[in-house]
Parts: structure tokens; sequence; C-alpha cells
């Protein structure tokens, strides 16, 4: 066993050498494509023989549901609207994320410190309070951004929906009146914010514009050599994912 890496002191009770399992984490913005990707990269790893555990964005049991709620009332402040993810990132850290690396499992984690980090930056949240906040957390063995062109994303989105969403918009931060001018502003600033943490924290930049399969043939080859090196080799076993054959735009 390799054992994990924290950014900082370890979460109390947690001895890192204990730590076996891999920890992968698919970041990038909505309608990139992540959870397409990531339940077709679940299905073959499962496929090879590791078991796979999966965890993002408020699914915390603990404060998951009010945390919807206060996204809905728009009244708190960034700072404390940044305390409560971080509430619902470190329940899922220390009862999801950290018992299924014990159990040696491959955790794929839909986004992580790095959207919080981003979201709350654009909002005026110091960064290095940001950093400080997340200090806790476990390092990954590897992240992957999803990128996609702004075009694209607009496209995907009007395909995926009626109409933009207002966080992913920016328009809390008053930066247009137009719903479409905001969106297309916030995630520009929301790219920088990337860019500017991948040479930081080592987020690996791949094309998400191509083709569902072609996507998921990258991230497994590369998924494949992480899980390689720290838990042993790929069992020469499993299929082509089934659904990944699909070979049209990733949405």
């Amino acid at each position: 066993m390799i054992g994990k890496r924290f950014f900082g002191t370890p979460l109390p009770g947690v001895d890192p050498a204990r730590l076996g399992g891999a920890l992968i984490v698919i970041e990038g913005p909505d309608s990139s494509g992540r959870s397409t990707q990531i339940g077709l990269l679940g299905q073959w790893l499962e496929q090879q023989g590791y078991a796979v555990a999966q965890m993002g964005l408020r699914r915390s049991q603990l404060v998951g549901a009010e945390l919807e709620v206060a996204k809905q009332g728009n009244v708190l402040s960034p700072r404390t609207m940044a305390l409560f993810y971080a509430t619902d990132f470190f329940d899922q850290l220390e009862n999801r994320i950290v018992p299924a690396l014990r159990a040696g499992s491959v955790v794929l984690a839909d986004r992580y410190i790095f959207t919080l980090i981003a979201r709350a930056a654009i909002r005026g949240v110091d960064h290095e309070w940001l950093e400080a906040l997340y200090s806790k957390a476990v390092v990954p063995d590897a992240t992957y951004f999803l990128s996609v062109s702004r075009s694209g994303l607009v496209e995907r989105t009007f395909a995926a929906r009626a109409a933009l969403d207002y966080w992913e918009s920016g328009m809390d931060l008053g930066l247009s009146r137009d719903w479409f001018d905001s969106f297309l502003v916030y995630q520009r600033r929301l790219r920088a914010e990337y860019r500017r943490m991948e040479p930081r924290f080592g987020l690996e930049r791949i094309n998400a514009g191509r083709s569902i399969r072609t996507v998921q043939h990258d991230l497994r080859t590369r998924v494949g050599a992480v899980v390689q090196r720290t838990m042993g080799p790929v069992a020469e076993r499993g299929g082509n994912g089934g659904g990944a054959e699909t070979d049209r735009p990733d949405a």
C-alpha cells in the first residue's frame, strides 16, 4: 500500500499510510460531459475487477438538502456559502471517500475542491483563505479537467435544457442583466481560475469537445495507467464499456 497525501494536515484520526485505492477527480463546467464520462469510466473499472465508489458536490447526507435550499434563497455571503460547501465536502470526505480508500476502492469524484475554490474566488473570496479551508483534503492521484469551448458549452447547455442556470451564469455577480452575456463572462472567469490552478495542483486538461467515445478512450488510457501505478496491474478482461461506443458529441 502506497498511502495518500493531504494538502495540509490530515483529518483527525486518519493515517495517510493506511489509505489505499485511487482517487480520480473529473473537473469541468456544467455540460462538459463529466457525469457521462464518470459513468462509463466506472463501468469499465468494475469490468476490470475494481471496486468503484463515486462522490460529487451537494451529495452530503448532513447538509446536501440544506445547501440546495440556501442556494434558492441567495441570501448568504460568498464566504458563508463557501463554508456551507466545505461542510458538504468534508462530510463526504470523512464518511465516503476515506472509508472507500481504506477499503482499496477507486473513488471517482465528480468535481472536487478545485471547483469549490474557483467558484468562491470568482465571487471575491481570498485564494489563500480557500486553500487553507480545504487543506485537510486528500490529494487526488489524478485530476482531469474536461475542457469545452464557450460556444460548445452554450450549444450543449441549450440542447440539454431550455434555460441557463442562474449560478452557472453568474447572475448573482451582476455581470450583466442579460443572462447569455453573463454566462459568457462567468465561464471566461471560471476558465481563468482553472488555468491558474493547473500548474499548482497538477490538473490535466482533456479536450472534451470530441465524441464521447474518443474522450472516454483518452480517460481510460490515463486512468488505467494511474490505477496500475497505485493499485497494481489492471486485469486483462472486460470490453469497451458498451455505451462508450457511441460516437456522438459528449453532453
